[in-house]
């Protein structure tokens, strides 16, 4: 039996990574499609290696992204995100990576399925196909080539690369409740009655992803943790957990708390925020209080993100902004619409720009940098699945 042989990218895209396929390349029957993803990535892996596959055994390396020229008006590309579980024969296509949507422009222009200058900005309207929502990358152009390198440093990555300028437009959720589309269950503040840690206050938000906000004391947390502080604790990633999918059954995502774990497990993100406070990030430098607005941790796939999700910090700029929120209460953004907040390998600043039409409130546009850049171009090698 011979290895198929698919043309791939292996790419990051700020804090996460990724191998990059065009959708002719891969099966359209999706079970087929996932079967021939896990392999690729190394999933499900009982050794949690990722050793005999393109994954890195963590959730911001173990995805995938799947690109195809748009028939949408007003789109040029449809861009689809697969989060593979580590453990699991999973691929969760329920939310996107804000991280990876850097790298789709790139992608994109590289592959030929897009126009762009030869030098200045090119500007990629890309559809997201799992949330249905507009996102825009200006990406960097020079001699006709995508520009790489440059000298924007970005946290929680460990080389300077060119700046990507993102716009996620209307990140919201179209399918809220009363309140609108961006919180599902009408209010700004839900209360979770979670078994074992009692009444919770949750912000449940739709903006980049589905997020719960929960501020880190009532979790037992301070906002400073980074993850050796938490990832080897069970009863606390329990604890977690159950807040996550009793939010995930408030917003609808999933009908029970046992289905959110089982089936959903990329979407809703729990972020935890904090006032600021002065601590020494993942590499060794010191972040100080007067630096941030606020402090703010996210979990992924179970465990603690070593950064913050592109899609959290969307959620983030969209609930700092909205009076009534957990995030609010503890940093609203300040007069340019910005919020700079502290994440365990370093700090991020977002705006937002949200309007309101009565009592419902409308996240108009999210903006933020990141970077990205092509690891290895070429082919996975995968065994007949």
């Amino acid at each position: 039996m011979k290895q198929l042989r698919i043309p791939a990218v292996y790419m990051r895209g700020g804090t996460s990574k990724g191998v990059f396929f065009l959708a002719d390349d891969l099966p359209s029957e999706p079970a087929a499609r996932d079967r021939i993803l896990m392999r690729v990535i190394g999933s499900p892996d009982r050794y949690g290696k990722h050793t005999d596959g393109m994954g890195g055994a963590t959730s911001s390396t173990s995805k995938v992204v799947i690109l195809s020229k748009s028939k949408r008006a007003g789109c040029d590309v449809d861009y689809l995100f697969g989060q593979v579980a580590i453990d699991k024969p999973l691929v969760d296509w329920s939310g996107n990576c804000g991280n990876l949507s850097a790298a789709v422009g790139p992608f994109a222009i590289s592959m030929g399925l897009v126009d762009a200058p030869a030098d200045g900005l090119a500007t990629v309207k890309i559809w997201q196909a799992n949330i249905k929502k507009r996102i825009v990358n200006h990406v960097p152009m020079s001699s006709g080539e995508v520009q790489e390198l440059g000298d924007f440093q970005l946290d929680g990555v460990a080389f300077p690369a060119a700046e990507i300028q993102l716009e996620f437009l209307d990140p919201a959720d179209d399918e809220g409740g009363e309140g609108g589309p961006t919180f599902p269950t009408g209010n700004h503040i839900d209360v979770l009655d979670v078994p074992g840690l009692g009444k919770v206050e949750a912000t449940l938000i739709n903006a980049g992803n589905p997020t719960v906000f929960v501020d880190a004391a009532r979790l037992g947390l301070k906002g400073t943790e980074l993850q050796g502080d938490v990832n080897g604790d069970k009863a606390l990633l329990a604890r977690v957990e159950a807040v996550r999918a009793l939010g995930a059954v408030a917003m609808g995502d999933a009908a029970t708390a046992e289905e959110a774990t089982a089936k959903r497990q990329h979407t809703p993100k729990l972020s935890f925020v904090a006032k600021p406070a002065g601590y020494t990030a993942s590499d060794g430098r010191t972040v100080e209080a007067d630096s941030i607005d606020l402090l703010a941790r996210i979990f992924s796939m179970g465990v603690l993100h070593h950064a913050m999700t592109g899609t959290g910090a969307v959620a983030i700029a969209a609930a700092a902004a909205i009076p009534g929120t957990v995030v609010h209460r503890v940093a609203p953004v300040g007069p340019d619409g910005r919020v700079r907040f502290g994440h365990p390998s370093g700090t991020l600043k977002v705006g937002a720009e949200v309007e309101k039409d009565g009592n419902r409130w409308a996240v108009k546009k999210v903006m933020m940098s990141r970077s990205a850049r092509r690891l290895m171009e070429g082919w996975v090698r995968v065994p007949p699945v």
